[in-house]
């Protein structure tokens, strides 16, 4: 059912919002989540797509996305890689303010589709409590879809999903030392 104009799909009453999670070591689950979210603004949901371990560049999507209406892509890290063994201060304060602002969006209404890209990630290397991403989507407002991506998906949130898909590993050109190519991984 496409929203009518102005109105959400919650408005208009399509049905109850699921719980997704993509992990696992293959690649593919952001892709999957951005997948997703094209189908859905293409039926006139309205997305949002929180980035929790990236910054908005040199990703494709970042560029493309803004192109699209229904839908809006915020990132929140720093513009360089975190060690996992010893995250700075700025990491957590970061995972923090995507939690939030997740949290206040997601309560708004706004939203048909909300996707939390690589919360797992910031879950498993300590920066966010995985109760807290539980507690936040259990109280979203019906109908509405999220999406969880990120390897280590942790046993909450698997314990909470409706539709869980793990992504495996079989090979990857980086085996074979091809780096990141844009345009097909960035």
């Amino acid at each position: 059912m496409v929203a009518e104009e102005g109105k959400s799909v919650r408005e208009v009453g399509d049905g109850p919002g699921l719980v997704q999670v993509y992990t696992g070591d293959g690649k593919g689950k952001t892709t999957a989540a951005l997948g997703l979210a094209l189908r859905a603004v293409g039926h006139g949901y309205r997305v949002l797509i929180v980035q929790f371990m990236k910054t908005g560049e040199p990703y494709g999507e970042s560029r493309s996305f803004h192109h699209l209406p229904g839908l809006e892509l915020r990132s929140f890290a720093r513009s360089c890689l975190i060690n996992a063994d010893h995250p700075e201060p700025e990491d957590f304060r970061f995972a923090e303010e995507a939690l939030q602002f997740v949290k206040e969006r997601t309560m708004s209404k706004e939203y048909d589709v909300v996707i939390l890209d690589e919360v797992s990630i910031a879950v498993k290397w300590g920066l966010i409590d995985p109760k807290r991403v539980v507690d936040m989507v259990k109280e979203r407002p019906q109908g509405v879809e999220m999406i969880l991506t990120g390897r280590y998906a942790p046993q909450e949130f698997l314990d909470m999903a409706d539709l869980i898909t793990e992504m495996l590993n079989v090979r990857h050109p980086y085996q074979n030392g091809v780096l990141s190519r844009q345009g097909i991984d960035r």
